[in-house]
């Protein structure tokens, strides 16, 4: 089997970084990192901005894979189990068959994600994509590429990577693909400067890389000492004047 080559934009870093950054970048999209080995990659996304940027590559890159499945209802066991652990009630569950093992579901998630994995990195190389808007330096030339920040949960795993241009007053938002809101919320974007009350950028997506514009009497917010923090909120109203549902994900702004 002939090795893959890298996509464009990563060949002229492949000298200088270890080889296998790429795959480490594609595990930690993918979700198949052991504990100890996804934190130390999270530790790189806020240290390295050339590793996070090929995070976000991959994100991109994975996403829209997601279009092409259907949703899949899972089994009632599962609820059941979360139900008892966060202390509700609810009827006892039938006694589970083969077919509900939480081994067997987490065997065939595995064997799916390396699969793609492997799909992906023997496949031909794919046309060039767009890369992310980049600032402008005097005479024209691009300048170095915008850090990264990344939008982790409470338990420390990414729900999103944010790409802030100050000078534009955009933020490139790439999310780690979920599950829709239970109860029909959405994400809804918040910053919050140093001593400020959180203002609304709008609605994020939960599968999609997309920019969210900021408004130009909120773009001194875009800084150090700020904060970006996702919120679960109501469809209806959006932006709203101060958030009412949890905290889901935040990250402090990297400069």
């Amino acid at each position: 089997m002939s090795t893959p080559s890298l996509p464009p934009e990563d060949r002229g870093a492949s000298a200088t970084e270890p080889p296998d950054d790429e795959l480490l970048a594609a595990e930690l999209v993918l979700g198949v990192l052991g504990t100890a080995e996804r934190r130390a990659a999270q530790a790189r996304l806020e240290s390295d901005p050339q590793f996070a940027a090929r995070a976000v590559r991959w994100e991109r890159r994975l996403a829209p894979w997601l279009a092409e499945f259907e949703p899949a209802a899972p089994p009632p066991l599962v609820w059941a189990q979360i139900c008892q652990r966060l202390g509700w009630r609810t009827e006892p569950p039938s006694a589970p068959g083969w077919w509900h093992s939480l081994v067997l579901w987490r065997a065939a998630a595995g064997v799916a994600a390396f699969a793609a994995l492997a799909l992906w990195l023997t496949r031909p190389p794919a046309p060039p994509r767009p890369s992310p808007p980049v600032v402008q330096a005097a005479g024209g030339e691009a300048a170095a590429a915008k850090p990264v920040t990344t939008l982790a949960h409470d338990d420390g795993t990414p729900g999103w990577l944010a790409s802030v241009d100050r000078s534009r007053g955009t933020v490139l938002m790439v999310p780690v693909p979920s599950a829709p809101d239970a109860q029909g919320r959405v994400p809804e974007l918040w910053i919050i400067a140093p001593g400020q009350s959180p203002r609304s950028l709008g609605q994020v997506s939960i599968n999609k890389s997309h920019t969210v514009a900021v408004p130009p009497d909120a773009r001194m917010a875009l800084g150090p000492g700020s904060v970006l923090a996702i919120t679960l909120e109501p469809a209806s109203g959006i932006p709203h004047a101060r958030p009412s549902g949890p905290v889901v994900a935040k990250g402090a702004i990297q400069t």
